[in-house]
């Protein structure tokens, strides 16, 4: 089985860096003149995907925009998820799990399960309980070849006091949050590969501020913020130095303002720039 860390070396190498999402904002919806309803994001999700595939490597399906429908939007996500992989799409699953024991397993086993209605290629969790909490997470999508993404250092001024506050060794948060999960891909990656349990870092953090340095094994790095808030894809190297071939830049709302007609033109002109970084 090929582990979701080379998987995602593989098809970035091959498509590039972008990752497109799928964030059905009501405003979105009606611009594209579909309803805000689950029928109306199924559509916005299944349009997304037809124009994504073959142009790049990652979807990144919100699944919050999907669940304020309820069941009826559960359902709309399950089609929607399905037709991504089906389009050899890499999908990570926006859900930010994070609990403790049984309830984390639980949640693992939604949208990490081959065959699952839910069944993703990855899922971003938050490590807010504790690292050791998401373990179990941990091995079951190494069992299976799927990836997780741990929320590091995200850009939005909220999380600053949390994530930039100092442990007892003088290490931020953030910094301890890296070094615990690359401790754990450390043990469990061949020399050499990618580690499967990669991060959320926000294009836009100072990797300075956050108390962030270059880590090992290489894992990918899911990068929020190109686009609509502000980082270009010529920004790669300065933003992620060394580790700039890992990121996976996402982008949504710069491309889903394109509208349904011009969605595909919109998504291969963004995708070109990531290819040519």
């Amino acid at each position: 089985m090929i582990s979701f860390g080379e998987r995602v070396r593989a098809a970035t190498a091959a498509r590039g860096q972008l990752c497109v999402g799928i964030d059905p904002h009501v405003h979105l919806l009606a611009e594209w003149g579909l309803d805000a309803s689950a029928a109306g994001v199924r559509e916005f999700g299944l349009r997304t995907v037809e124009a994504a595939a073959d142009l790049v490597a990652v979807v990144k399906p919100q699944v919050s925009f999907f669940e304020r429908h309820g069941s009826a939007g559960f359902a709309a996500l399950e089609d929607v998820l399905g037709a991504a992989r089906a389009a050899g799409l890499l999908v990570i699953a926006d859900a930010k799990r994070g609990d403790i024991g049984s309830t984390m397993d639980a949640y693992a086993e939604a949208w990490l399960t081959p065959g699952s209605p839910l069944e993703a290629d990855a899922l971003t969790v938050s490590p807010f309980l504790g690292v050791g909490a998401l373990d179990s997470t941990f091995d079951l999508a190494r069992r299976h070849g799927k990836g997780v993404f741990v929320l590091a250092a995200t850009s939005n001024p909220e999380a600053l006091p949390l994530q930039r506050a100092h442990r007892a060794d003088g290490a931020t948060v953030s910094a301890d949050i890296v070094r615990e999960v690359s401790a754990r891909n450390a043990r469990t990656t061949p020399e050499g590969q990618w580690g499967s349990l990669g991060f959320v870092i926000g294009a836009t953090v100072d990797w300075t501020d956050a108390g962030l340095s270059a880590f090992s094994p290489i894992a990918p790095i899911l990068g929020p913020g190109f686009g609509h808030q502000g980082a270009e894809p010529g920004e790669l190297g300065a933003r992620f130095g060394d580790l700039k071939e890992a990121v996976i830049a996402s982008e949504s709302r710069s491309i889903l303002a394109a509208g349904p007609d011009r969605l595909a033109a919109r998504i291969s002109e963004r995708a070109l720039l990531y290819r040519g970084d």
